[in-house]
């Protein structure tokens, strides 16, 4: 998702042909000027800030963590007087401009986020009229207000929807709905790639299969938002066709595509130009979530597994965003994220920006998370200590480590 964002900004604007997946690339460019003390990483934030820090609040939210107050007012502090986001404002004081890019996307993780975190729905409100305002006739959205409808954007937004209690169905813009453009850039069964989600028809209109947007539409289809859990077993385990491309469906035969992508590897791969192909590691976390929400955990759990045991340095090199996502993988398939591969995502994302506040004892952040000695420690002992001490129990990971071994 996070290194997806930035990519999708380039495809946008026209220099990516399709929203580019994920991969292990070199380090992040240093910033260019001091990182607000409110904000998540230590990386140039001009093209994710919004989006790493919303995907750290709704990965917070989902381990039981209350996020501090200065990384939600960061985030809600983003948005201009329209209600929009844009990918980052270096001076959130100053007045949004037409010089400003504001966005969809980081428009609508903001809502996920924000939403989660409780406390601002003036600014989620805000946040939805201008989605709404900005929605295409097909009933999609684009990167940007006013260019093509994407099935990423779409899915993000009808992620914001469901945040807010709006049923995607009912958002409609000339009688079409975020549905009817996931079925228009759905595959047939019978066309390679098929079951598969296009990113967007080229310029002939021909589609082609993008795992990246066919994770984000699996979601999308089922109406999800950023956090999902094992959902429904699917109809049928292959791409089915159908008289009418119902949402279930084209969740059920994006998923089926996905399961096969990754079905020997454990893995999505991603090939640049004149670059041999490479594990993508981002795309794959998405994946994982898309199949487990679709019904799918066998295969979930089997890409689950090949992240844990490679995405650690992808992970420290990526930050913030990249340790939500494998948190809300972890989420989605029920594995421990305390310990992942002998490493813990939640100290590794907690050390990236303010502390948090344990909200409840005995959630999943801390279930099967190891000491620092290596052993494996129990939260109601722990509890027990700490009550027999008169200390209470503090959850406060402190520092802002970027890389958490």
């Amino acid at each position: 998702m996070n290194v997806r964002r930035s990519a999708a900004v380039l495809a946008a604007v026209g220099v990516l042909a399709a929203a580019a997946p994920a991969t292990a690339a070199g380090p992040s460019p240093s910033p260019k000027a001091a990182i607000p003390s409110g904000l998540y990483g230590t990386s140039d934030p001009t093209y994710d800030g919004v989006w790493r820090q919303s995907l750290t609040l709704v990965a917070q939210r989902t381990l039981g963590y209350e996020p501090a107050t200065k990384a939600v007012d960061w985030l809600a502090g983003q948005q201009c007087a329209n209600g929009a986001f844009a990918a980052y404002r270096a001076d959130p004081a100053g007045a949004c401009d037409s010089k400003l890019m504001v966005d969809t996307n980081s428009t609508a993780a903001a809502v996920q986020a924000l939403k989660a975190t409780g406390g601002h729905d003036d600014t989620v409100g805000k946040a939805m009229t201008w989605l709404k305002s900005v929605q295409n006739k097909d009933g999609g959205w684009g990167y940007y207000p006013g260019k093509a409808s994407d099935t990423n954007s779409t899915s993000v937004v009808v992620g914001a929807l469901t945040a807010t209690g709006a049923d995607p169905a009912k958002a409609t813009r000339a009688g079409k709905s975020p549905y009817d453009l996931l079925a228009a850039l759905s595959l047939p069964c019978d066309q390679d790639g098929g079951g598969a989600l296009a990113f967007q028809p080229d310029k002939k209109g021909k589609l082609a299969a993008n795992a990246d947007a066919s994770a984000a539409g699996v979601l999308g289809a089922l109406g999800k938002g950023f956090v999902a859990e094992a959902g429904k077993a699917p109809a049928h385990e292959a791409c089915a066709e159908a008289g009418r491309s119902t949402p279930a469906r084209i969740a059920d035969n994006a998923a089926a595509y996905l399961a096969a992508a990754v079905g020997r590897t454990g893995h999505l791969e991603t090939v640049l130009p004149g670059a041999k192909a490479q594990p993508d590691y981002g795309n794959t976390a998405d994946t994982v979530v898309a199949l487990a929400a679709a019904g799918r955990p066998e295969q979930a759990k089997k890409a689950y597994g090949w992240l844990e045991k490679n995405a650690g340095p992808w992970a420290r090199q990526s930050g913030p965003a990249a340790y939500a996502q494998l948190i809300l993988a972890a989420h989605a398939v029920g594995a421990q994220p305390g310990d992942f591969g002998g490493t813990s995502l939640v100290r590794s994302l907690n050390d990236l920006g303010p502390a948090p506040h344990m909200a409840s004892a005995g959630h999943e952040s801390t279930k099967g998370e190891k000491s620092d000695d290596g052993s494996k420690f129990g939260l109601w002992w722990f509890v027990g200590v700490c009550l027999v001490a008169g200390i209470g129990i503090g959850f406060l990971l402190s520092g802002r480590k970027k890389r958490q071994p």
